[in-house]
């Protein structure tokens, strides 16, 4: 439920900073599934013009950003307004280093010499879709003021983290085995990294969701003191 002002101008600059945001989310999302399909039919073509896309996610981040500060300096908002602009801010941060995780690994796509095998490109759709399930399940948690659905986003993450695990042994022990193939393995390995990041990013979004609904920081358990300021 999004919570409206009196003041109409006001509350066109919050829904525009919400649009710019979820467009972002979009965007990377987009990025996302195009890199999934590239690299499971072997399209560099894609691949190149995935990379060229993500200069519309910087350009959206930068918007946002003014956007934000913005209303900082001439509305000075308080109370749960304040926590959605600092939300706002996070999460394009957050949403813009995904686009850049999806251009990394589309250029050691681009430096693979050979196709992945099977097992290999179905774990990493099995990553990468659980991925953008996480982003957007956050960006509607985020739409929404969702806790819930924002946290069932958390409990996602440690998939992604065995998965990023599974790979990476096996990656390790084919290396070890045949030295021929010691050149795209360092490039698999770096790319389940990168779809494991991605989840770190997913699961960062989802934690900034809780705290501008609740105003829990939930980032480090059991640290910091959980408080609910009113709104």
């Amino acid at each position: 439920m999004t919570l409206a002002h009196t003041d109409r101008t006001y509350e066109r600059e919050l829904q525009g900073i919400r649009d710019h945001v979820t467009l972002m989310g979009h965007e990377v999302c987009t990025m996302l599934t195009g890199t999934l399909r590239a690299l499971a039919a072997g399209d560099r073509e894609t691949v190149r013009g995935i990379i060229v896309a993500d200069r519309i996610v910087n350009r959206l981040e930068v918007e946002v950003d003014e956007m934000c500060l913005t209303i900082l300096a001439r509305r000075q908002p308080v109370a749960s307004d304040l926590r959605f602009i600092a939300t706002a801010l996070k999460l394009d941060t957050d949403i813009e280093r995904i686009g850049d995780l999806c251009v990394n690994l589309c250029e050691r796509i681009l430096q693979l010499r050979g196709d992945l095998d099977a097992a290999t490109s179905a774990r990493f759709n099995d990553m990468g879709t659980r991925v953008r399930s996480m982003i957007e399940t956050a960006l509607r948690a985020f739409i929404d003021r969702d806790v819930a659905l924002a946290a069932s986003v958390l409990e996602t993450d440690s998939v992604i983290d065995e998965s990023y695990a599974d790979t990476s042994e096996i990656v390790s022990n084919e290396m070890r085995r045949d030295p021929a193939s010691i050149h795209d393995g360092l490039r698999v390995r770096s790319m389940a990294k990168y779809l494991e990041r991605m989840g770190d990013h997913a699961t960062n979004l989802a934690e900034m969701v809780i705290f501008m609904v609740e105003g829990r920081d939930v980032r480090h358990p059991g640290r910091i003191e959980e408080r609910r300021p009113a709104n």
